[in-house]
């Protein structure tokens, strides 16, 4: 009978998830005490690296013999902790005191000191990114996408601050759908058709907060059927978010009819409790003095941005590469 009590099952809830919580925090603590520690061992090894490689590794057996149970201390561990130790001061180690070891060593494998590597280290935090994730996202040069690409946009003049600060962030160019290989001269539903059948990875090219919504979305204008490419909802804009995807050479007369659709989708979605709408227009190419001209006096927010698929074999050259089969015989 006490199990149906609403104060009883509050109470469950509540405790549950102070637990949870709590635990939360303690590994947190336990991660932060490690990155600590690792950095000021690091150091250690830093005053004596006058002594070379066979210094450490005569370190990591001591430390074995002194530490059996210990994990974490071998000599391409501590190497790392040397290496982690002379590329980060102890302020910015404090941040990385936020994310596991592993993305530690990957970052100081993959990125050089300086604001790349911080760019990674706080956008790991705030989007909880796996090993994986952070190592494709450097891999595919994130940091220079989204960070420090010349972006095209007008959501400085049609968004209100700081609406236009998180979408001029969100915005990557390019855009890299390494996980479609199209045929040459594909027509955009054929990419459609490979960005669903991968939606996973097309969201997580696109960014943390992106919500699919739908292909091909049907809106109803007066007497009119439009069909929208591909639409999403963000949810740290709380907004949709409109994407055209043109497999050719930016023109100014895409911009408008993407404006078309942001003003039907304002209409006819958007509620009271969502930001203005932005669109993206995604093109194989664009010239960006060109790109600019054709925002310059839209009223809708949207940026203009390029695409990358995965590399393909040229006409007639598919041909002449040995089949399944030959290389089996040869085998």
């Amino acid at each position: 009978m006490l199990a149906n009590n609403d104060d009883y099952l509050n109470a469950l809830g509540r405790i549950k998830s102070e637990i949870a919580e709590a635990q939360n925090r303690a590994v947190q603590s336990a991660n932060a005490e490690v990155i600590r520690l690792y950095w000021r061992v690091g150091s250690v090894l830093n005053d004596n690296s006058r002594y070379g490689k066979v210094f450490i590794e005569s370190l990591a057996k001591d430390i074995r013999l002194a530490f059996p149970k210990i994990k974490g201390f071998s000599a391409r561990s501590m190497w790392y902790m040397q290496k982690f130790a002379s590329e980060v001061d102890s302020e910015f180690c404090n941040s990385c005191c936020r994310i596991p070891w592993g993305h530690i060593t990957h970052l100081l494998d993959k990125t050089e000191p300086g604001a790349g590597r911080e760019w990674y280290v706080q956008a790991t935090i705030e989007n909880g990114w796996s090993r994986a994730v952070l190592l494709h996202e450097i891999e595919t040069k994130l940091y220079e996408r989204q960070a420090l690409a010349g972006k095209v946009s007008n959501f400085e003049r049609t968004l209100p601050a700081p609406e236009s600060e998180l979408a001029q962030q969100a915005l990557k160019d390019p855009y890299i759908f390494d996980f479609i290989t199209a045929r040459q001269g594909a027509v955009e539903h054929e990419v459609e058709d490979r960005m669903m059948e991968n939606i996973t990875r097309l969201l997580l090219e696109l960014g943390t907060g992106f919500a699919f919504v739908g292909r091909q979305y049907h809106l109803s204008v007066g007497e009119q059927d439009f069909y929208i490419d591909l639409l999403f909802y963000n949810i740290r804009l709380r907004s949709y978010v409109v994407v055209e995807l043109k497999n050719a050479a930016f023109k100014p007369e895409f911009a408008g009819k993407l404006n078309f659709y942001l003003s039907a989708v304002d209409d006819l979605l958007r509620t009271e409790h969502d930001n203005h709408s932005i669109g993206l227009l995604l093109c194989k190419t664009k010239d960006n003095v060109v790109a600019e001209y054709a925002l310059r006096d839209i009223g809708k927010p949207m940026g203009v941005s390029e695409y990358r698929l995965a590399e393909v074999l040229p006409e007639g050259f598919a041909e002449l590469l040995p089949s399944t089969e030959d290389i089996e015989k040869r085998m």
